[in-house]
């Protein structure tokens, strides 16, 4: 059994210099347990350390400048880490708060490397790029701006009706090529058939803006039994064989992974239109690609894909498909409204209050 001899002032026969050299000899148990420290006595001293400082929110994605000067006057420390996941990893230790947009993954692995982590604050509407589970598993609250980009995504969509409808993008490419073929006519907007599948704030805004084009609308969503406006609840197979355009507006989650595949697609008119603005993996890429060519269906507006960036040349460069980046949120309004929202949702949460926008687990799919 190792003697552990308490230095001496020199009245004990002993200076403090040579206890201190014998008591190096026989082993400090002090010292050693302070080397062989667990992580559970580490995480404890970094926590300790964290709380002696004001929290650290830590912006891994841009966010509207202005909410980003009003989140620097709260009681919290800011820290930019919006250059990528280099700049973000050795601010995970200290980050109280998290805000991303839908570049940065917040994964279970990037969750466990933040352990003094409370809050993620998703500047957006979709929140499959955060691990719901993971966070909830730990008590760290998500939020998201489910209203922030509502509006610009509907206009969006607007866009794509009228584009698709009069074939305006193969005639805008064509003419700056420097060719003046006008060739058939095409058809109005007015008294066609519009069905969403899915039927929340979007949807319903979309729906709103069609109201001077005197268009009939459709919905499918089994969350909605009834529609509190004009638009006829149906299911899927009807939306599918009755609409001219078919807009998709839900929520991504595994039931619905590839919800328009080859099946639904033959249930389509061949002139008729499909349009996603919500998530990619609700359209079976490859399987949209072989109606296109079939002339099965008429065309499609894609903002959202399978993968992103997308890795379909054949689809992209398809005369009747119009592609986007995933632009439907990126405008100037709906980025202020997002970046005020999530601020407003962490100093919430510093100043100890109930929060508005809470992401349970089961809705992590994103909604449009």
């Amino acid at each position: 059994m190792r003697r552990y001899r308490r230095p001496s002032d020199g009245r004990h026969g002993l200076t403090l210099r040579a206890a201190r050299d014998q008591n190096r000899r026989l082993g400090d148990p002090a010292r050693d347990r302070g080397r062989s420290g667990t992580k559970r006595f580490q995480l404890r001293s970094a926590r300790r350390a964290v709380a002696a400082r004001p929290p650290l929110v830590v912006v891994a994605d841009p966010i509207d400048p202005g909410a980003l000067r009003r989140l620097g006057e709260g009681p919290c420390r800011v820290e930019d880490a919006t250059a990528g996941a280099s700049a973000l990893e050795p601010h995970l230790g200290e980050a109280w708060a998290l805000i991303v947009r839908s570049r940065t993954h917040v994964t279970a692995e990037v969750i466990a490397r933040a352990p003094v982590l409370k809050l993620i604050a998703r500047a957006g509407v979709g929140v499959d790029n955060v691990d719901v589970d993971a966070a909830a598993a730990r008590g760290i609250q998500v939020v998201n701006a489910p209203t922030a980009a509502t509006n610009s995504v509907a206009e969006l969509t607007v866009a794509f009706l009228l584009l698709l409808s009069r074939e305006l993008y193969p005639q805008i490419e064509q003419t700056k090529r420097g060719s003046w073929k006008k060739g058939s006519n095409r058809a109005e907007l007015r008294g066609k058939t519009v069905g969403f599948v899915g039927y929340g704030r979007v949807a319903r805004e979309v729906a709103h803006l069609l109201d001077p084009f005197d268009v009939v609308t459709l919905a499918f969503d089994p969350f909605v039994p009834e529609s509190k406006d004009r638009t006829e609840m149906v299911s899927l197979d009807a939306v599918l064989k009755r609409a001219d355009f078919v807009s998709l507006h839900a929520a991504l989650t595994p039931e619905n992974r590839h919800l328009i595949d080859r099946e639904r697609l033959r249930l389509m008119r061949p002139s008729a239109f499909v349009i996603n603005v919500a998530r990619g993996p609700l359209v079976d890429e490859a399987a949209l690609l072989e109606a296109l060519d079939a002339g099965r269906i008429a065309g499609a507006a894609l903002d959202v894909f399978e993968v992103e960036p997308p890795n379909r040349p054949k689809l992209l460069a398809h005369p009747k498909v119009i592609a986007t980046p995933h632009l439907g949120a990126s405008t100037v309004e709906a980025q202020g409204r997002a970046g005020s929202h999530v601020v407003d949702e962490i100093l919430r949460a510093l100043a100890g209050k109930p929060l508005t926008s809470l992401v349970k687990p089961a809705a992590a799919g994103g909604a449009s």
